[in-house]
């Protein structure tokens, strides 16, 4: 085959391997496999069962490590999907499938791309090129890569994820605030010898609304924005709820803290307290916990920062010659949406971009699709940019 039918090849098997998050195994195993059959000098499979590879360069060097999640959401509504979700039909150039855009495409094309160059170079490059394929990113961004990073501790990072095969040097970050207002609970038909704790939510909603969270010159506008509520008991019932919580999605930007977004939501409470003497509130950052292929628990609150690089940096200069090289024009930008950058340069501090095949706003839809063009073009991307990099 060439090397254009091996990444298309190696789509289509990723996609025919279901791996919603927590069920990743199959395609974790069938990972491992095509790395080794590839070249990669050794292949690991972490406790949360994410797969890393490694080749090793014939002279020391730095190390750069191509990130994707191989975890994907559900299937919404299979009556609505004109291509099987699991098919991986190629129709009209392009390749049908749940994961085709976000992200196993990428992933297949990152897989190849360090294979390629490791097989173009004999090896004898100076350095260590990482390939990380991730779980549980569409539940925690960036909580698994923790473990890949301790292992790897790479010098660069390039997120795969869908740039259209722009390069990105930031994103938004994103947060989880629950807020909760707790009343008294008393049969409905006597409702003053309780305190409804839904009432007591309403005027705080109010308060919060007016928050004007920060904005950063590239990134935009950071968001708070409501998209649950809860009363209990539910249902009522006859019953006044003495409990209330609301979720409220919060997008950050550069230089924000699990504190920092906190605080404006603690002081609406204590604006609110000076109408309301009896109001009891309180906000927090949400945690979540979900079960792992590999029976561990992958556990984190819901907070992941934002990243940005500066568009001089060494590593965004390299890439784009990289990608120069190989035949792509690729102009700055930045990611609309969370991804494991949050640990690698949001956390870490590690110099990161994204690049990666297929459109940002074909992730999670019916009949997602890759055009194959786009797919065969960033596995030479990330070639190049590798070839820069450890140049």
């Amino acid at each position: 085959m060439t090397r254009a039918e091996q990444v298309i090849t190696l789509c289509q098997e990723l996609i025919q391997r279901p791996s919603l998050s927590g069920q990743e195994q199959e395609v974790a195993n069938f990972v491992k496999q095509t790395m080794l059959e590839k070249g990669f000098d050794t292949v690991t499979i972490d406790t949360y069962g994410s797969v890393l590879g490694t080749i090793e360069g014939n002279r020391k060097g730095k190390s750069i490590l191509l990130d994707g999640h191989i975890d994907t959401v559900d299937i919404s509504d299979l009556s609505q999907w004109t291509h099987a979700p699991y098919g991986a039909e190629i129709s009209d150039g392009k390749i049908y499938g749940r994961g085709t855009s976000d992200m196993k495409g990428s992933v297949a094309a990152m897989i190849l791309g360090a294979a390629f160059f490791a097989e173009d170079t004999k090896k004898d490059f100076a350095g260590t090129v990482y390939v990380s394929c991730t779980v549980h990113e569409e539940c925690f961004e960036g909580i698994s890569a923790r473990e890949i990073s301790k292992v790897a501790n790479p010098d660069f990072v390039v997120i795969g994820e869908a740039t259209t095969t722009t390069l990105k040097i930031g994103q938004r970050g994103r947060a989880e605030i629950v807020v909760e207002t707790e009343g008294k609970t008393c049969h409905s038909s006597n409702p003053e010898k309780g305190i409804n704790a839904v009432y007591h939510m309403i005027d705080l909603i109010q308060e919060i609304k007016k928050i004007e969270p920060p904005t950063h010159p590239v990134l935009g506008k950071g968001i708070l924005e409501l998209t649950d509520i809860l009363s209990s008991p539910y249902p009522g019932a006859s019953v006044v709820p003495g409990m209330c919580r609301v979720t409220f999605d919060r997008r950050t930007v550069v230089g924000e803290t699990s504190e920092s977004v906190l605080q404006p939501i603690k002081e609406a409470i204590e604006k609110v307290k000076l109408t309301i003497p009896s109001l009891k509130a309180r906000a927090y950052i949400a945690e979540g916990s979900q079960p792992c292929w590999t029976g561990e628990t992958i556990s984190a609150k819901r907070f992941f920062p934002a990243w940005m690089m500066d568009s001089e940096e060494p590593l965004v200069q390299k890439a784009l010659l990289g990608l120069k090289e190989a035949g792509i024009e690729a102009p700055l930008s930045h990611f609309s949406f969370c991804t494991n950058g949050s640990h690698f340069c949001g956390e870490k501090g590690i110099p990161t971009i994204g690049f990666g095949p297929s459109r940002e706003d074909l992730a999670h839809v019916i009949d997602e699709y890759i055009e194959i063009e786009q797919l065969t073009k960033a596995c030479k991307g990330f070639e190049g940019i590798i070839a820069q990099v450890l140049a």
